[in-house]
């Protein structure tokens, strides 16, 4: 006779290597959270799809500050801004 075992057959969830943290939400972040979690994916995966990838503001920050204009450049950018805040499309107030 083949015995079962000891575990029970269950399955590894977490990673041999990977730290745990947990963490108390409220019920709104929970179902935001489930809302965007995919089959297959769990609930760090969906946070870090949207969080860890903020890199991006990081980047833009990085390649502002690179960036170099010239007089022109900013001249015709201080023209557009002025032109724009006389124009008449305005958003209507509610």
């Amino acid at each position: 006779m083949e015995r079962a075992p000891i575990d029970g057959g269950a399955i590894q969830v977490h990673d041999k290597c990977m730290a745990v943290k947990t963490i108390t939400i409220d019920m709104a972040a929970y179902e935001a959270l489930s809302r965007r979690k995919r089959e297959g994916q769990s609930f760090s995966d969906v946070i870090k799809a949207h969080f860890a990838a903020g890199s991006a503001g990081r980047d833009l920050l990085t390649a502002a500050r690179r960036i170099r204009l010239d007089r022109s450049t900013l001249d015709e950018l201080d023209r557009t801004v002025s032109r724009r805040r006389r124009s008449r499309a305005k958003i209507p107030r509610l």
